[in-house]
Order: structure tokens, then sequence, then C-alpha cells
């Protein structure tokens, strides 16, 4: 069992692409071990999207040994990645991707949340894996809220 050693905040906000802007509530560079297996948690608060004809994310980029768990409370992620995974998450779904061995993956506001702009409200947690199971093959899950 773990101990509470502190109750911290922080209100500085950064983009992830320009899609996610997102406060980055815990992190195992500030942390350390005193979180394991946990690596950090980003938080993007609701914030009002205008419509646009572009989507807004982050392209492809890397991911290795872990797991990210995305719960969507508002809008809507299509993820796509280079194991064949992707799909879009909506209000109330979550995405699970483990990384596993290696996987490229670029998620984007989806074509019909960024036409019609809306509220976007979601949080992801990143889970290390254990040794043993670092290079398990990358795999994508979508669990939908119906």
């Amino acid at each position: 069992m773990k101990n509470i050693q502190g109750i911290y905040q922080n209100k500085h906000m950064h983009w992830v692409g320009d899609g996610f802007p997102v406060n980055n509530l815990f992190s195992y560079d500030r942390f350390g071990q005193a979180i394991s297996p946990f690596l950090l948690l980003d938080y993007a608060a609701p914030y009002e999207f205008k419509p646009t004809h572009s989507q807004r994310g982050v392209g492809s980029h890397p991911h290795r040994g872990f797991e990210t768990v995305t719960i969507a409370y508002k809008g809507e992620v299509t993820h796509k990645d280079s194991a064949g995974g992707g799909g879009t998450i909506k209000t109330g779904d979550v995405q699970w991707m483990t990384a596993g061995g290696g996987i490229l993956h670029e998620e984007f506001h989806s074509p019909e949340f960024a036409e019609h702009g809306g509220l976007f409200e979601m949080a992801q947690l990143w889970v290390n894996l254990p040794a043993h199971s670092k290079m398990t093959p990358a795999k994508y899950q979508a669990i939908e809220s119906d």
C-alpha cells in the first residue's frame, strides 16, 4: 500500500500538438518511484474549439514500454497506429493502447468534431509495463460507453 505524500496541483497548461491543451497533474520526472507504475497523468480541462476544416492534434510519434489509457469526457479523438489499430473514441469512451515493443501513432480530433467544433475534455494516464512485458506486441483497444 502507498502512503499519501502530499497534495499537488499544476496550473500551467501546455499544448500537445495543436489539439490538446493539457495540465500535467503528475509525472515520473517529478515524483519518480513514488508513483510507480504510473508515468504521468495529463488532463485536458473543458476547452471550446471552434469549427475548422483541418483536424487538430498530434502527428505520428513513437511510444515503447508502456500503455496509455485515454478517457473522453467530451469531444472525439481519432487514433491510428503502425500496428493497424485505430478508431475514434467519443464522449464516454476509453482507449487503451499498449505500446509494448514499440508503436508509432497519431491522434487528431475526429473529422466530425473538427467540422462542428465543441467542448473538449479528456484525460490520459501513462502506465509503465513491468520489465517482462516491455516487448509485448503493440495493440489498441477501444471501450465504448454504450
